[in-house]
């Protein structure tokens, strides 16, 4: 075998080698570049992450290895400014170029698909009520074998409305509305998510859950908070010209936290919370400034038993 042939195949399999190990450390440093895992399903994401970044990261160095072998060891030599060989073709070539990033995105598009049926979340076939003979399972903090009814009853039902613009909480066996999310840790919780008016996205960065809020519908939404913490909601969908003001804070806290709070809650007379929306309007109004463009008023500050 020539020694010239040899010598590539060495360095072929020599850079490969590197590309890849280096594309798996890269791959799992993308974990740290995350909030820290506030949620039971948040492995999941994470996971995806990774191995998005990986596959990312290989292609990469992989075409950025060639570009770079191929100016050091096949440029051409000083003032040769002859044309280079005249290739008509190799349909074997570009038959392998063209099915591996079909596999490729076959692949993401499946384990993607994977993760988000493990995590439950609801999406067109919820709002269309279509038939899924696929069984969603759903993460839990940790392995263990959990009783069917915990698994088919939530511990915790929590009625959450989105409307232009704030969060508004209700905790229908207490009697409880709040500004605040509060969660307890380790627990499944139930979100009934409704929209007032328009087109909202709940999303809390720490727990990877996201999820749009369609007007008219009720979207039934699990997860388990795993992480005690004060977290960040906010609204990822555009809803209008106060939408970045549209947060709120989710508290996870211990079971018996929880519940002393709901305790210390329940007696409090309902009122008016602080809306940052509802302010920066009236500021707006009062003082004549004409933006150029039409301004929807917000709704009127939500009546609450905590504002947070």
């Amino acid at each position: 075998m020539n020694i010239r042939l040899i010598l590539n195949l060495l360095t072929l399999m020599t850079g490969g080698l590197v590309v890849t190990i280096t594309s798996i450390f890269i791959g799992k440093q993308a974990y740290f570049w995350l909030p820290p895992q506030a949620a039971a399903e948040s492995h999941l994401i994470d996971d995806l992450f990774s191995f998005l970044v990986t596959i990312g990261a290989f292609i990469f160095l992989g075409v950025t290895g060639v570009i770079l072998y191929s100016l050091t060891f096949h440029r051409a030599k000083n003032y040769d400014m002859s044309d280079g060989p005249h290739i008509e073709g190799n349909i074997t070539l570009e038959v392998v170029w063209t099915a591996i990033p079909v596999m490729l995105v076959l692949w993401i598009a499946s384990y993607s698909y994977q993760v988000y049926e493990q995590m439950g979340i609801q999406g067109p076939s919820h709002l269309l009520h279509l038939h899924n003979p696929i069984h969603i399972q759903t993460a839990f903090a940790e392995e263990k074998e959990t009783p069917a009814e915990t698994v088919s009853e939530p511990l915790e039902k929590i009625d959450v409305l989105a409307k232009q613009w704030a969060w508004v909480f209700h905790y229908p066996e207490q009697g409880i509305t709040s500004t605040e999310l509060h969660l307890p840790s380790d627990r499944r919780v139930r979100l009934a998510l409704q929209s007032e008016d328009v087109l909202h996205g709940f999303y809390i960065p720490a727990f990877r859950l996201k999820q749009d809020i369609v007007p008219g519908k009720t979207i039934d939404f699990e997860f388990t908070p795993i992480r005690p913490g004060k977290y960040s909601l906010t609204d990822s969908q555009y809803s209008g010209t106060y939408f970045a003001t549209m947060q709120a804070n989710v508290i996870v806290e211990s079971p018996e936290e929880y519940h002393a709070w709901l305790e210390k809650t329940v007696g409090r007379i309902p009122t008016p919370a602080k809306n940052q929306a509802a302010t920066e309007y009236a500021q707006t109004h009062n003082e004549n400034i004409q933006l150029g463009w039409e301004t929807v008023k917000p709704a009127a500050p939500p009546v609450v038993n905590f504002a947070g």
